[in-house]
């Protein structure tokens, strides 16, 4: 997957792979039809695997705040957010190993498998009742499940669209961000309605027929690479725009999540009504749907650095703001601004890579990255958590994770000199 997600920033002088289809061959190169009934199709399919995967794992901060207040409510913030975080993180893990398998051509077997054990994954959960039971069902089989889903679907985009990979690439993120509004309102009422058994058997529902969709639609067009190369490139490190990238990616990981997880329960801890509270969450994402949309377009045109830079800043402003929220007014527009802030960042995170070595191992160096990307995103919340845990408020965790976004916002600031070359514009 990461070497397909690469190829959909590669300039069209480069070369993707050569196939006898007068049609659509130009110099040698195949190029993706861009349109039409089937390219949309696969589209359509993707959108629905990152609504069913990413945009579930983007509802746990509505499963943070439910736990805390009853079914694990003897058991402490930061270690209940080590099932939302290892979630987080297996999204991106699997991406080394699918990657290589999907550049190899196996694609199919795996995406069928994973979603019915994700599908499974959502029933079991309705029947946990310990901690370590919710920690293996939702936090690793959930993970793992949506991780193989996620990597692919978006991977197979850059088989079908060049020109408006833009576009399409959006719309798929798009579904990840409705996933994440619709899964945290759908949740909190049917908790209210039918219990919380009966919630996750209805949201495996949805999943199963949004995965279904994607088996149906999605697939690949072009055929396998004859040499998928080696997992690890080491030598990879020795561009400093890349190490320095990497960094970024790890230390932003660190803070970026915290506000998504804790939102709920710290909008309760300043005495807002529990009703409202848990709609905060969807607020966010309904605000990232519509920053992950617009930094397909803007990255395209100013380049992607440019783009993730300014909104990532915001977003760590606003993470410095948000303990100081008191009213439902200002939890709904701090929420909203900071999920439009760091959509910009999560949606297009991948991009700059292409830039940062030679194209053969753009793959290999997605994987590394995504890796280290994950590693931040599982140490970050649980560690929000111990420091709401020990501090008995929010401030100090505001103060930790705006650091260290900002912080990541410095970093991609020297990768873009190291880009550029030490010119202060160019798109990059």
């Amino acid at each position: 997957m990461a070497a397909s997600i690469a190829m959909s920033y590669i300039k069209p002088h480069m070369p993707l792979y050569c196939m006898p289809e007068p049609e659509t061959v130009q110099d040698g190169i195949d190029l993706p039809p861009d349109g039409g009934l089937r390219a949309w199709l696969v589209v359509l399919g993707s959108s629905l695997g990152t609504f069913a995967t990413f945009g579930f794992v983007n509802a746990w901060g509505v499963f943070q705040s439910y736990y805390e207040q009853t079914l694990l409510s003897d058991t402490s913030p930061s270690t209940i957010a080590w099932i939302g975080s290892i979630q987080y993180s297996l999204v991106f893990i699997p991406g080394l190993v699918v990657g290589r398998l999907f550049d190899m051509g196996i694609f199919r077997i795996p995406l069928t498998l994973a979603s019915a054990w994700l599908v499974m994954a959502t029933f079991l959960v309705a029947e946990c009742k310990t901690y370590w039971q919710f920690l293996l069902c939702q936090g690793f089989a959930v993970g793992l499940g949506s991780g193989v889903i996620f990597n692919p679907t978006l991977g197979v985009i850059p088989h079908w669209f060049q020109k408006k990979k833009g576009i399409a690439l959006g719309v798929v993120a798009f579904g990840s961000s409705i996933g994440g509004t619709v899964f945290p309102i759908a949740v909190r009422n049917l908790i209210q309605s039918v219990g919380f058994k009966w919630t996750m058997r209805i949201i495996g529902f949805i999943i199963l027929v949004a995965l279904a969709l994607t088996n149906v639609c999605v697939a690949r067009r072009l055929p396998p690479k004859k040499n998928s190369g080696p997992f690890f490139n080491l030598h990879a490190f020795k561009n400093p725009a890349y190490t320095t990238y990497c960094l970024a990616g790890f230390v932003s990981f660190l803070g970026l999540y915290t506000v998504l997880t804790y939102i709920d329960a710290s909008a309760s801890f300043a005495g807002i009504d529990d009703n409202f509270s848990f709609y905060l969450v969807s607020i966010a994402n309904a605000g990232s749907a519509i920053g992950r949309l617009a930094s397909g377009f803007g990255a395209d045109i100013f380049g992607p650095l440019a783009m993730m830079i300014p909104s990532t800043a915001i977003a760590g402003i606003l993470t410095f703001i948000w303990p100081f929220m008191s009213s439902k007014s200002g939890f709904s527009a701090m929420g909203f601004f900071y999920g439009l802030s760091s959509g910009f960042f999560v949606s297009i995170l991948a991009a700059p890579i292409v830039e940062m070595g030679e194209t053969h191992d753009v793959g290999v160096r997605m994987g590394m990255y995504f890796t280290v990307v994950a590693l931040g995103a599982l140490a970050g919340p649980p560690i929000s958590g111990a420091i709401n845990q020990s501090t008995g408020g929010y401030k100090d965790v505001g103060y930790y994770a705006g650091s260290a976004v900002l912080l990541s916002v410095v970093l991609l600031i020297i990768s873009r000199h190291f880009i550029l070359h030490g010119r202060i514009w160019g798109k990059a």
